[in-house]
């Protein structure tokens, strides 16, 4: 059995659920919602976020991001400030991170509300299913990524994604 415990100070309607395992898991509308959806699809984590939702419970402390490209990605390309960075694949030839869970858990508990972010929502996906496999019980993945889906003529950022939606980003 659970138990709920709600912070009536926070106005986002928070709570936090705590399951048999101990862990506590916080909860909202955004949260409840991709879980629910998460259910629907039959996906091996715990859901997904829009990009827009991701930086609203990012900026109130709900989960910690957590981006996934590679370093040069983010070095070069750009990432979200005050977010933990854990490459889900290196190198040039893209080679699965195989200390990615440990490396994860070393950024975030098993029972943290976390949110993966990667270049268009795909490596995060499989990062995430990963995540959960390993134990991660609260994993989510950021829809879109940072960069956003292929237009028509093969490009990223032009309609969808953390940089498209005008979100907080910066470059090196």
């Amino acid at each position: 059995m659970s138990d709920l415990v709600v912070d009536i100070q926070k106005p986002s309607a928070v709570a936090a659920v705590f399951a048999e395992d101990g862990f506590a898991a916080v909860t909202s509308p955004i949260l409840d919602n991709a879980r629910h959806k998460a259910a629907q699809e039959g996906l091996p984590y715990a859901g997904s976020v829009s990009p827009q939702d991701a930086w609203a419970l990012h900026t109130r402390g709900e989960a910690v991001l957590v981006d996934v490209r590679t370093a040069e990605e983010r070095k070069f390309v750009g990432h979200v400030p005050e977010t933990k960075h854990v490459a889900w694949m290196t190198g040039l030839s893209l080679s699965r991170n195989p200390r990615f869970t440990r490396e994860l858990e070393a950024k975030a508990g098993k029972g943290d509300t976390i949110l993966l972010l990667c270049r268009s929502g795909k490596r995060s996906a499989a990062a995430a299913e990963a995540a959960a496999k390993a134990g991660f019980t609260n994993v989510f993945n950021i829809l879109e990524g940072f960069e956003g889906d292929l237009d028509e003529q093969q490009r990223r950022g032009a309609f969808n994604g953390w940089r498209h939606s005008g979100l907080p980003w910066v470059q090196d």
